[in-house]
């Protein structure tokens, strides 16, 4: 029985690997997860799960925020949404990232 290989094109992108050391790395987020808010949300959810498994120093404050300036406003919110809800320790880890990016959105959450 020949069984065809499956391209990461064609499977689910919850059953993809994701290279999030790579992307945070190089700032860069690759088209491919950008298509959708769907596919977004789902980046950003598998995004916090990893940022909280990996060890400190596997990336720093700065990479990971110049990363999420290049998302769409509510998926940052979403981010640290759930960052709060998986791990709430973990905000005193990310509160300068976390209050710099809740700054610019604070005229926004009363209006």
């Amino acid at each position: 029985m020949n069984q065809l290989p499956v391209s990461s094109e064609n499977s689910p992108f919850s059953s993809q690997a994701v290279p999030f050391g790579e992307i945070i790395k190089n700032g860069k987020i690759p088209s491919q997860y950008l298509l959708s808010d769907y596919v977004m949300h789902q980046f950003v959810e598998r995004l916090v799960h990893y940022v909280l498994s990996v060890p400190q120093g596997s990336f720093s404050m700065a990479e990971l925020g110049k990363l999420l300036e290049k998302i769409d406003p509510s998926h940052q919110v979403f981010f640290f949404k759930r960052l709060k809800e998986n791990s709430p320790g973990s905000l005193k880890q990310f509160a300068p990232l976390y209050y710099g990016f809740m700054a610019e959105f604070h005229p926004l959450l009363f209006t």
